[in-house]
């Protein structure tokens, strides 16, 4: 152990601590809240939608405690205790080349990871979801699904960690300038691909067919300049009875999506609003910045680890003997959170600081008031907490708290 050793492991506890003090304040606040419904709400939510909303929250939050304490051993099992430098050796004394080798570790991590945190995904869908009524997943569905997502990783992972490897192996030292340009250029890639290729392997996508609903969005998207290449309701339903709506796609090749759970909750009225709320994040250029950002983080991640990746104390200090490109690469995706933990909130005051953007422009494209009852009936359809601790919110929540956005939203009506 060194000096890095010691700093990663006290941050790694410092965010654990932290983590497992702020669920404790969402307990404590939701559940001292649940006997009163906010007076914004107190028309349109009873109190036993509102106490269902604060169980189903505590019950989530309780659970993420344990996964959180998992989650840590697992981190330290894999740096520390001895576990990367196990894979390791194991795929060396196969004697394969060195970009193979490299990818068989970081493809092998991943799939242990995956099927050791995989009882947790179970107990989430069928306990904890199945006692609310939001599970509509059938064992086999849940299976076949993780199959697809095991496989598409193996696929377009393995695809990715060679040419980075690659890379890495034959550009000289400024390897992660070029990697990075690979890494964006994927990115793109799958911003485009995923619901033409990858999402209907998971899904149903059928054209909208209610004319009504069909003839108001294209009319609001006419009188923003905006084209799609379909209106489509995803057979939701099939896995959960949360609803939700979106844009997806690139350019001229945007698609939009409707839940079909979400369509069966919403007004004709209340489903304009919310596409609304979609578009204004594309007329505010949210999604263009949100790329940007994270081809800026992603460019500052790479640099770093080109500097990285050639230091002895990096490898020794997080439980790895022997320096390498994929040993590099596998304990900087597995040591960066806890680097960045505490600058968590910044990004989440960002998404939230776009949220009200988009429900700003959409208060001036369609009746502000719409959206306040779409929102409403989303929350309580989906047993969203009202009343959530305002620390613990600033820290996960990527949406203002709803009585935050709902008294926005209201201050906007006609």
């Amino acid at each position: 152990m060194n000096t890095l050793s010691f700093v990663f492991l006290s941050l790694l506890l410092a965010g654990a601590a932290t983590r497992w003090w702020l669920a404790h304040r969402q307990l404590d606040h939701v559940g001292r809240h649940s006997d009163r419904v906010p007076d914004a709400f107190c028309l349109r939510v009873s109190l036993d939608e509102h106490r269902k909303a604060a169980a189903y929250t505590i019950a989530k939050v309780r659970f993420g405690r344990w996964e959180l304490l998992f989650d840590a051993a697992l981190l330290l099992m894999w740096t520390l205790g001895g576990g990367l430098e196990l894979l390791d050796q194991v795929w060396r004394a196969l004697s394969l080349p060195q970009v193979i080798t490299g990818v068989g570790v970081l493809l092998s991590l991943g799939l242990v990871s995956a099927l050791l945190e995989l009882p947790f995904s179970v107990y989430r869908t069928f306990v904890i979801e199945e006692r609310f009524g939001f599970n509509r997943s059938s064992a086999w569905t849940f299976a076949t699904d993780h199959l697809k997502q095991l496989t598409i990783m193996l696929v377009l992972g393995g695809a990715l960690a060679a040419s980075v490897l690659w890379i890495l192996e034959n550009a000289g030292s400024f390897w992660w300038l070029y990697a990075w340009l690979v890494w964006l250029g994927f990115s793109l890639l799958m911003v485009w691909a995923y619901p033409v290729f990858i999402a209907p392997l998971f899904n149903r996508f059928t054209p909208l067919a209610d004319e009504a609903v069909k003839q108001r969005i294209e009319t609001l998207l006419e009188r923003n300049g905006l084209s799609s290449d379909g209106i489509f309701v995803m057979d939701g339903s099939r896995r959960t009875g949360h609803g939700n709506a979106y844009f997806t796609g690139m350019g001229e090749h945007k698609r939009i999506v409707f839940f079909d759970t979400l369509l069966n909750q919403l007004a004709d009225d209340e489903i304009e609003a919310v596409l609304a709320h979609e578009i204004g994040h594309l007329k505010r250029r949210h999604i263009r910045k949100r790329l940007v950002v994270m081809a800026a983080l992603s460019l500052t991640g790479l640099a770093l680890l080109g500097w990285l990746v050639v230091q002895d104390w990096f490898y020794h200090g997080l439980g790895v003997s022997q320096p390498s490109g994929h040993a590099a690469l596998a304990l900087f995706t597995l040591s960066m959170p806890v680097f960045t933990f505490f600058l968590q909130p910044i990004m989440a005051a960002l998404s939230r600081r776009h949220e009200f953007e988009a429900d700003d422009f959409a208060a001036g494209q369609a009746d502000a008031g719409a959206l306040v009852r779409a929102l409403v009936k989303l929350y309580r359809e989906n047993a969203s907490t009202l009343t959530p601790d305002p620390v613990y919110s600033a820290f996960f929540d990527s949406h203002p708290p709803a009585p935050v956005r709902v008294a926005h939203l209201s201050s906007q009506v006609a």
